[in-house]
């Protein structure tokens, strides 16, 4: 008779190599640098800002002191002589209502161009397009401001025609035959020029998107617009705010395309069409130069202003996004 098989007995726990613990202390002298370098890099770039408020702050407090006129709501700068008189409502104005023409406008087609290239376009055209797209965000500013100044405001002026006659009426679009240096202008080439980044982030979210959703909408019978506003378009609502806020920072603190294109007055008309207006960065770029010591406090004290918007614009689009925990790129 055979004896049943012996079952070979289970080794002993010592047998077994021990597992390597997983902490979030740094144990190794390289992760110990790298922790050091992350640590301070973080707390530099606070230390920096900080020093950027507190300079802005003081120097802001110097002149806002010595202004004889309301700093918020007074129409002129004049920030020299023996009692100077200044004011950022006229800035305050162009800045804003500029940077929402460029925005209204840049936007949607950057929305557009993003999808056209991420579920549109075939690939042999979708990489070289993306690529272009890319260049264009590092074409530099004064380019940009040259180009609008010869050969945009030339060609406006038909536009601007054909807008005073059908929609006129209004006021915000009369137009007196001046040359196109005016706040929309600027809006337009405002436009064109944030127009590569908000494309660009983008695109990067809706490719990002899950395919399996797309799938199963594909697999549902819906169309391809269909699975585009069901699937996509939620998924990469936050990814758009977030580009349409990095290109509405650039768009608040442009200066030189700006100052090349704008003819700058200090007063508010009806019409956004004509000339006048002016922006922060502008108006800070023009005088800087040729002001004494007081007026670049108070260039400064309008710099503060265009910091406190960004940061405040910055801040408004991180809680927007916030409420939107699910999304993550690394979810996808």
């Amino acid at each position: 008779m055979n004896s049943a098989p012996s079952i070979p007995s289970a080794p002993p726990p010592s047998a077994h190599p021990a597992a390597p613990s997983v902490s979030g202390k740094a144990v190794r002298p390289g992760d110990r640098i790298f922790l050091g370098l992350s640590r301070g890099s973080g707390i530099a770039l606070l230390v920096i800002m900080a020093a950027i408020a507190a300079f802005l702050t003081v120097r802001s407090v110097i002149a806002i002191s010595g202004d004889h006129a309301n700093f918020l709501t007074y129409f002129d700068w004049s920030a020299s002589g023996t009692e100077p008189k200044f004011g950022i409502a006229v800035l305050a104005f162009g800045t804003v209502v500029s940077s929402v023409i460029a925005m209204v406008i840049a936007v949607p087609v950057a929305v557009g161009i993003a999808l056209f290239i991420s579920h549109y376009a075939p690939r042999k055209l979708a990489s070289p397009l993306g690529y272009v797209i890319d260049l264009l965000a590092a074409v530099p500013s004064i380019i940009y401001g040259l180009w609008g100044a010869l050969f945009l405001v030339p060609h406006l002026t038909g536009f601007y025609s054909w807008l005073d006659d059908f929609l006129g009426w209004t006021g915000i679009f009369s137009y007196s035959d001046e040359a196109a240096r005016s706040l929309f202008t600027v809006g337009i080439l405002l436009a064109i020029m944030i127009l590569p980044i908000v494309t660009s982030v983008s695109r990067e979210v809706f490719l990002q998107a899950p395919k399996m959703h797309e799938e199963a909408a594909l697999a549902l019978g819906a169309t391809r617009w269909e699975v585009i506003r069901m699937s996509v378009l939620p998924f990469g609502r936050s990814g758009v705010i977030s580009a349409s806020m990095l290109g509405l920072g650039r768009a608040l603190g442009e200066t030189m395309a700006v100052a090349t294109v704008l003819s700058p007055s200090f007063l508010i008309g009806a019409s956004l069409l004509n000339p006048g207006g002016g922006t922060f960065a502008q108006n800070i770029a023009s005088k800087f130069s040729e002001a004494d010591e007081f007026g670049q406090d108070a260039l400064i004290a309008s710099g503060l202003v265009l910091f406190v918007i960004t940061l405040l614009v910055n801040g408004a689009a991180r809680l927007i996004i916030a409420r939107r925990k699910e999304y993550s790129g690394a979810n996808a």
